[in-house]
């Protein structure tokens, strides 16, 4: 194995070990508070754990420090997985994660900007997270800026007439700042998104509004990775394969675990599945 390869399994392994680590946390905070949308944590789990612990550059200490790259959250339900990886990367105390959803707490349903570091734009809405994205890269395209702009959507949300709008504008302005990820677990709400309003052919549809786009498995740490470190000339949308409920297996590609919240026996089951 050469040098490069070697330092690539060392980071993905760590990046593996972190995503483990959020899932597991995900659905404490889930399980605890009684409710959430597990399924959507444990599929992005990976991409976050790549984006946190090797992509972005990022200071907890100053969260608006002015050369931080900047990450939206447009999937904004999924803050289980949200708020661990904040944590784990220190913009707040791990300890909090037990207020969350309660009375007071910062740890909201869905992340604002106003009430937790770390949180780059309010979310919730679907299909917003990428149009305001596209509004940070053309600041920091106009000042020349050299942060990198992230974005993290669902796959289902690119249903919103929106997200097109911004993919259009990012085209033309040949945004090299911008990564979107797409989060693509074929499920939505309470169906696959292909029965609800078909997306396929993604990736030919983001070539045709003048990105580059990538594919990959999307819990492969390797492969985001090396899918994310590399803008080009344009900007770049990378579609990673995932799998709803990944590491539980009664979750696993079950729309009914869009949202919910495990009973104390399946909790036990999903914390064994994932200690494995």
């Amino acid at each position: 194995m050469s040098e490069a390869s070697q330092r690539l399994e060392n980071r993905a392994a760590r990046v593996a070990e972190r995503a483990n680590w959020i899932r597991r946390s995900a659905l404490k905070m889930t399980f605890d508070a009684g409710q959430g949308h597990p399924g959507g944590d444990l599929s992005a789990a990976d991409i976050l754990a790549a984006l946190y612990f090797d992509i972005l550059r990022h200071d907890p200490a100053r969260p608006d420090a002015p050369d931080r790259d900047r990450f939206v959250m447009s999937k904004g339900h999924c803050t289980g997985a949200f708020y661990s990886v904040l944590a784990a990367a220190g913009f707040f105390p791990q300890a909090e994660l037990s207020t969350y959803l309660q009375p007071l707490s910062r740890l909201n349903g869905h992340p604002s900007r106003a009430a937790l570091p770390g949180v780059e734009t309010s979310t919730g809405p679907l299909g917003h997270g990428l149009p305001v994205a596209v509004g940070i890269a053309i600041a920091g395209q106009i000042d020349a800026a050299g942060y990198r702009v992230f974005v993290l959507t669902g796959d289902g949300e690119l249903q919103e007439g929106s997200c097109w709008e911004a993919a259009m504008t990012a085209g033309h302005r040949k945004l090299d700042n911008l990564t979107l990820i797409v989060d693509r677990n074929r499920l939505q709400q309470g169906a696959l998104t292909e029965d609800t309003v078909a997306l396929a052919p993604l990736a030919d549809k983001w070539r045709a509004f003048g990105w580059d786009v990538v594919e990959v498995d999307g819990h492969d740490p390797a492969a985001l990775l090396a899918a994310l470190e590399h803008p080009g000339s344009r900007p770049l949308c990378v579609i990673a394969a995932t799998i709803k409920g990944k590491g539980v297996s009664y979750m696993e590609n079950q729309a009914g675990w869009h949202h919910g919240c495990p009973t104390p026996d399946q909790y036990a089951q999903a914390l064994r599945e994932l200690a494995a």
